[in-house]
């Protein structure tokens, strides 16, 4: 017979384990990271690259034509000289501007040699990559001023990117230098953007995002990771607008911002919501292209190491697109949205969007395809976006 201070510790004891079993299916779902991090495995793959690669060298379009424009680029360029800065001070707008441009411009000059090497193999450019990459890791140490988590968002999407190609497909990176970049992207970039900013303008937050899983990638760092990957799927649903939503957009995890007040405001004024809105739309299309961009990249990344974020965020996404896209293309602005005013200059952003929501989900998107096939080739917006025709046109891997 079981007495009852023993009755009543078994079944504390159950209780326990019930608990301890409800909890762990959640605390799984939070971890995101893979067991074995793919590489190379930021934006672009290695069965991507090979796609790419083989349709360039068999001449078909529109994957020559984007090649031949990266070559022809300044960031193409075999003589650029790195100019690295120990501190990179970046106000808003840009302005002061100290080394901000010339850290952009040559993160992005280090991933376009990346390409043009996996292409080509023309090892000069593999070299190049790996000056560009060695001249900033022996230099910065910080990022400052009001622009600062923005402009470590912009360039550390691109370093990675760049990173992952040559220390995978190339044997002349030194040990030495991949340590020093690894602990660059540590120290210097990745405390900058993992904590996120809920209160800024969307775009700042998922360009973060993007620097931050594609850090983690490259670092193997599984928390933060985790911690990118959970931001992005709390800032989605609060940068573009789904009527599922109820009434007001969503507002940022974190901010705040959550009276219909404050949703308005952050919203731009705007009162009017419908599906594929962005929290950006009404500030110019320019901005709202940063954000769309970077969450296609973080979703591509995520999907080349084994978590496919698309479907959980496909409406969101195929709504703004195609939205946005619309008005880009020359479409009437109804007196409802922006007070029938609208900023354009969506930019070249569309490509790695599109090619996983209609190419590989079989999504139709007229007008973002029109977009998307009236911009080709899609080249660079010189912050953190380059050569998405050449790397993502119709790419089925």
């Amino acid at each position: 017979m079981v007495r009852p201070r023993a009755r009543g510790t078994l079944l504390l004891l159950v209780l326990l384990l019930i608990t301890a079993a409800m909890s762990a299916p959640a605390t799984a779902g939070a971890r995101s990271a893979p067991a074995t991090f793919a590489h190379p495995g930021v934006l672009v793959s290695r069965a991507q690259l090979d796609f790419v690669r083989s349709k360039v060298n068999a001449g078909a379009q529109p994957w020559k034509a984007a090649y031949d424009q990266m070559v022809a680029s300044s960031l193409a360029s075999l003589s650029r000289t790195p100019k690295p800065r120990a501190v990179v001070e970046c106000g808003s707008y840009s302005n002061p501007n100290y080394g901000c441009t010339d850290e952009r411009q040559d993160a992005l000059a280090a991933y376009t040699d990346a390409l043009i090497w996996y292409i080509s193999r023309d090892s000069r450019y593999a070299q190049k990559a790996i000056e560009l990459m060695d001249a900033w890791s022996a230099v910065i140490t910080d990022h400052t001023n009001s622009n600062a988590p923005l402009q470590t968002g912009w360039a550390g999407s691109s370093w990675p990117r760049a990173a992952e190609i040559i220390r995978y497909t190339y044997t002349g990176w030194s040990a030495t230098g991949v340590s020093r970049f690894a602990t660059m992207l540590r120290n210097v970039y990745l405390p900058e953007v993992i904590n996120g900013r809920p209160s800024t303008n969307g775009n700042w937050e998922l360009s973060m995002m993007d620097a931050a899983i594609g850090i983690a990638v490259f670092l193997e760092d599984r928390a933060a990771y985790d911690k990118a990957v959970s931001t992005f799927r709390a800032r989605v649903p609060a940068y573009i607008y789904l009527t599922a939503d109820g009434a007001l957009p969503r507002g940022p995890a974190g901010s705040g911002i959550d009276t219909r007040a404050e949703i308005i405001s952050y919203w731009q004024g705007q009162e009017t919501f419908v599906d594929g809105l962005s929290q950006e739309t009404c500030r110019d299309l320019t901005h709202t292209g940063y954000g769309l961009a970077a969450i296609a990249h973080i979703a591509e990344t995520a999907r080349i190491q084994g978590q496919d974020l698309y479907p959980e965020i496909a409406d969101r996404l195929r709504h703004a697109l195609g939205l946005h896209a619309k008005y880009q293309l020359g479409a009437a602005v109804p007196s409802w949205l922006c007070d029938g005013a609208l900023t354009l200059g969506l930019g070249p952003v569309t490509e790695v969007g599109f090619n996983a929501l209609h190419h590989r989900m079989g999504i139709a998107m007229t007008n973002t395809q029109t977009l998307t096939e009236r911009q080709r080739p899609a080249g660079t917006n010189n912050l953190f976006v380059a050569w998405e025709t050449l790397t993502h046109a119709g790419n089925p891997n």
